[in-house]
């Protein structure tokens, strides 16, 4: 499948992206065994078995087992997945990164069959707040200005509607936070390096920070986001999107001015008119 061409600046540099991967460890990449636990605990409560599952995702071996016989594939811009060849599309820890959310989502939409599921993880805009705050206010306080350094990440109710304009069906959209605590500035900068999660921006800085803005930024860190035990709370927040193929077989919502029963009457009390 071939996407429309865009004369669009991409957000994020994929080369440095897949750099900052190739970098990661095993035993920093917690977030992604929490979306592992995310999706077991959804798809237990779909009423449906799933027999030609895939999996779109940056770290393929976090997900071998989690779904055998799986189909796994790369985070690409284009996904290589076949149209109408599966009933579940699971879609991993990768959609925060992407220079096209929407188009990510109707690819996953086009590989679904009817009555298929899409199921989403992605870090949502409540990641890392403090580590913006801190580095944002540091850095206008030592330089004066503020430079690209932590990825934009979208808001639930946003993501929510890219479901709608992917063309899925019944969708819903939810967070899960989890919270990590570090020793210091460093330490946290250290845990990310190690997930591939550091700054991919196109328009990063490509020179080093001074070392008075992360000096400045560990302060105003401890002052605002300290734990009781001296150490620094980091949040990163999962949001978790599911959504349908489009089938007949699906609930739809009743269509305004057709229901049958007058509410009053459902509810056993008397129509009154209301007054000024």
């Amino acid at each position: 499948m071939k996407l429309p061409e865009s004369n669009a600046p991409s957000l994020f540099d994929r080369p440095a992206l897949i750099r900052h991967r190739d970098r990661a460890r095993d035993d920093a990449l917690f977030l992604h065994h929490a979306a592992v636990d995310e999706v077991q605990d959804r798809l237990t409560m779909v009423n449906k078995t799933f027999t030609d599952p895939a999996i779109v995702a940056p770290f393929a071996h976090i997900w071998h087992d989690v779904l055998p016989g799986a189909q796994i594939v790369a985070d690409d811009e284009v996904l290589a997945l076949t149209p109408d060849a599966h009933d579940l599309v699971i879609h991993a820890m990768a959609l925060h990164w992407a220079n096209d959310p929407v188009g990510q989502l109707i690819q996953c939409h086009r590989a679904l069959r009817s009555d298929g599921l899409l199921l989403v993880v992605c870090l949502g805009g409540e990641t890392l707040h403090e580590l913006r705050a801190a580095l944002g206010q540091a850095e206008i306080e030592i330089s004066g200005g503020l430079s690209p350094r932590i990825a934009p990440m979208a808001e639930l109710r946003d993501l929510g509607g890219l479901l709608q304009r992917a063309g899925l069906a019944l969708p819903v959209a939810d967070t899960a936070r989890l919270t990590a605590e570090y020793r210091d500035l460093t330490h946290l900068m250290h845990d990310l390096r190690a997930m591939g999660e550091t700054n991919s921006l196109s328009g990063r800085m490509k020179y080093p920070t001074k070392r008075q803005v992360f000096a400045r930024a560990q302060q105003i860190y401890a002052d605002h986001f300290q734990t009781p035990a001296g150490r620094l709370s980091a949040t990163f927040e999962l949001i978790c999107l599911t959504g349908w193929s489009p089938d007949d077989s699906q609930q739809k919502p009743l269509r305004p001015g057709s229901a049958q029963t007058r509410l009053a009457e459902a509810l056993g009390t008397k129509e009154g008119k209301l007054s000024n």
